[in-house]
């Protein structure tokens, strides 16, 4: 009969993330991601950054899927 070797049971520690380098990316991504809602759910009449209708009706069912009115 072979036994088997008894392997020590180890517990992965993970790496600590220092805030100063976690920051800056939490802040670029909530610019892009309000600039994208923007741009999905509000980009339209007054406060419209680009001319026309071709954004909105390029989002259009994006914008009914997240639940803004457009009509």
């Amino acid at each position: 009969m072979s036994q088997a070797a008894a392997v020590p049971h180890t517990t992965p520690i993970p790496a600590a993330i220092p805030v100063r380098e976690v920051v800056p990316w939490a802040v670029f991504a909530g610019v892009i991601l309000l600039s994208l809602l923007y741009l999905v759910g509000m980009d339209q009449g007054a406060t419209s950054v680009f001319s026309g209708s071709v954004l909105h009706e390029f989002v259009h069912d994006g914008r009914h899927l997240l639940g803004f009115p457009c009509h």
